[in-house]
């Protein structure tokens, strides 16, 4: 079986893909920006690797979201949940935990079936 790498660097690769399922790795947002903003953000760039991987967010299977600090659930919730509307939710875990940097607010990982 053939395993394709999108945007790969010398520490990972941005999207794997291996038997019909694309893997994301964790795509964080612009260090500094609010939490709503760097969600924004993340969302865009998981669209553009879905599309580069042969997919899209309505074949999303799964949703790992990381958060600095909790008191942000709202706010990331009211950007994720716009995003969602139009599609059937994935499965989703959400917890908090320290990021590379602390300008990192959230972190989302995903993975979605190809089209």
């Amino acid at each position: 079986m053939s395993i394709t790498r999108i945007e790969s660097g010398s520490r990972a690769s941005q999207a794997v893909i291996h038997n019909g399922t694309v893997y994301l790795a964790g795509q964080v947002g612009t260090p500094g920006d609010d939490v709503a903003t760097q969600t924004k953000t993340i969302l865009q760039n998981i669209e553009r690797l879905l599309e580069a991987a042969g997919s899209s967010k309505n074949h999303i299977l799964s949703a790992m979201i990381w958060l600095a600090d909790m008191a942000d659930y709202e706010a990331m919730n009211g950007v994720w949940d716009a995003w969602v509307a139009q599609i059937d939710p994935p499965t989703r875990a959400t917890g908090e935990s320290r990021l590379a940097a602390p300008e990192y607010r959230i972190e989302i990982m995903i993975v979605a079936a190809t089209v």
